[in-house]
């Protein structure tokens, strides 16, 4: 199934404060909508997720300072966030202990008991949320559903005014102190900034300096109060690559972390979406709709929504993203998302298993020394199939001053290919890597295969753009045939290889069409791809060398 949860090593639902899905379900309904005033009975999923986000250590704080709920439109994002507002402003949010089995919790004439060991609850003092929004005088469904819960005299929750509850259309005044305080970027600027929670609704259209500001303001503000468990939730459907949305960047963290790269994760993270190579697929395409909905669908029309992405009006790249959450490509992208996809499933077939002993293949090779990325690429000869070897990137934040690749690991990882497998071909970009690839040429050089010209060389300078461009349009159509396929897998290392070829970009220069980041100084890296396509082409060299015949034993006729 299409989705991508990422949690702490320590996360366990055994530890999380069970009681915060019974209080909404028990105290809020739904907002404006077609549904608008019914109570707020959780799908499976909904009440899994908001566990997760009170999941606990063993100590009984919060494992994560922030959560990130990424689905298609129509999942009721906002609803979802607006509950987890009301919960944070007057329910039992935070750890006051575990039980030994019969204690009671009571609000608004209601009783919760608790069972032996369970986590307990109690409410914040003085809560301070924020909900941003993206346009000045914009109050959002978030805040929408917040009012409507404390203002509908048929709610619950309208009871908290004879508390002294005070409900506006601009902000929410707590009974204790505090307050529901709907923002924008400007006035989230000029505040000194006390919150204990924050929704950031529909991240993916952070894409502004000011909105980027804003988030980084707030989040940072939440630091102040950070004793009592400060946190904060993004709601998002898919972003749009190249624009660098709070989404994105949240996303490469996600990816950061998957891949071992971050020092710590304290962040949880639920993607769920759909793939489909042709729309015009109607099963598959209502198939993939089931997969990006989940529990979802229970309240949108499955028709409904293959009529809109059928709608010639609605641009392709749109549908996959709204209807289906899924990622798409950049306008320039080199590989699309679906012909990944499909190279990716040839690959299953295979896995992630390494050659046999002694198996032929080729190596590609591109590399950096303090920025970007370096990897190695291994291709198959037999059938062509790509798997990396070693791939290192710069890390994120103050860690990258410093940094430098390990040359020595990869030199290690260059010999152990030589040693396990039958090399028969390799290509390298020598740039800040002339003295190994002088060392690598030395020692390896007449176990290599003679190049089809007739002459091999290790060097393979990826800045000659005619070579270059045909070298990756051979690749791309093997993999619109489907004469080729990548490792498949969640090792870290397959996300970082997969990840790069939906980071290249398509630049036309004069002797062809060659690929490279988005835009300078990008940290969207695309290295893998480039050893890639030069192992793929030394894979291809080998396999249109010329081979020699073997003579033939004729014998001698004796009169």
């Amino acid at each position: 199934m299409p989705r991508r949860v990422i949690t702490h090593p320590d996360h366990s639902r055994k530890n999380a404060l069970h009681i915060a899905v019974w209080w909404i379900e028990t105290f809020t309904v739904h907002g404006p909508g077609d549904v608008q005033g019914e109570p707020s009975l959780l799908v499976d999923e909904f009440a899994d997720f908001i566990v997760d986000c009170y999941a606990l250590d063993g100590n009984g704080k919060r494992l994560y300072d922030s959560a990130f709920f990424s689905r298609p439109k129509g999942c009721d994002k906002s609803g979802l966030a607006a509950k987890l507002v009301l919960l944070e402003a007057f329910g039992p949010c935070r750890f006051a202990g575990y039980a030994k089995g019969g204690e009671t919790y009571e609000f608004l004439g209601q009783v919760y008991t608790y069972r032996a060991g369970e986590a307990m609850g109690k409410a914040i003092t003085v809560p301070y949320i924020r909900i941003m929004a993206t346009e000045e005088g914009q109050t959002g469904n978030v805040y929408d559903t917040v009012y409507y819960n404390l203002t509908d005299e048929a709610a619950p929750m309208s009871a908290m005014r004879a508390y002294g509850c005070d409900a506006g259309l601009t902000r929410v005044v707590l009974p204790n102190g505090g307050e529901i305080t709907p923002s924008t970027a400007g006035a989230a600027s000029k505040d000194g900034g006390k919150e204990t929670f924050v929704v950031f609704d529909e991240s993916h259209l952070y894409i502004t300096p000011m909105l980027r500001q804003m988030y980084s303001t707030v989040s940072r503000n939440l630091r102040k109060r950070k004793r009592i468990g400060t946190w904060f939730i993004e709601t998002t459907t898919m972003y749009q690559p190249g624009q660098d949305s709070i989404a994105e960047q949240t996303y490469m963290l996600a990816d950061s972390i998957q891949e071992g790269k971050a020092r710590r994760n304290r962040l949880l993270f639920d993607h769920r979406w759909g793939i489909v190579e042709d729309l015009a697929d109607e099963e598959k395409l209502k198939q993939a709709i089931r997969e990006a909905y989940g529990d979802a669908l229970l309240w949108n029309s499955l028709e409904g929504i293959v009529d809109g992405i059928f709608d010639p009006r609605e641009a392709e790249v749109d549908s996959r993203r709204y209807f289906l959450n899924a990622l798409t490509e950049g306008l320039n992208a080199w590989v699309t998302i679906p012909l990944l996809a499909k190279i990716i499933d040839l690959g299953k077939i295979v896995g992630f298993l390494p050659p046999a002993a002694k198996e032929q293949i080729t190596l590609g090779f591109d590399g950096s020394k303090n920025d970007d990325a370096t990897a190695l690429v291994a291709c198959r000869i037999s059938d062509r199939h790509l798997f990396p070897l070693h791939i290192e990137e710069v890390p994120d934040g103050p860690e990258a001053k410093d940094w430098t690749v390990n040359r020595e690991a990869f030199d290690a990882k260059v010999a152990w290919a030589f040693e396990h497998y039958d090399v028969v071909g390799f290509y390298a970009d020598p740039p800040h890597w002339q003295d190994y690839l002088d060392k690598w040429a030395k020692e390896f050089g007449d176990e290599l295969s003679v190049h089809a010209s007739g002459k091999h060389s290790i060097e393979w300078w990826t800045a000659r753009d005619v070579p270059m461009a045909l070298a990756l349009e051979r690749m791309h159509t093997a993999m619109q045939i489907g004469s080729m396929s990548f490792a498949s897998g969640d090792d870290p290392i397959m996300t970082t290889f997969r990840k790069h070829f939906i980071n290249a970009r398509r630049w036309p220069r004069r002797g062809g069409v060659v690929i490279g980041k988005d835009r300078k100084g990008s940290s969207f890296k695309m290295d893998a791809a480039i050893a890639g396509a030069l192992a793929f082409e030394a894979a291809s060299d080998y396999i249109a060398k010329p081979r020699k015949k073997k003579k033939t034993f004729v014998p001698i006729k004796v009169r």
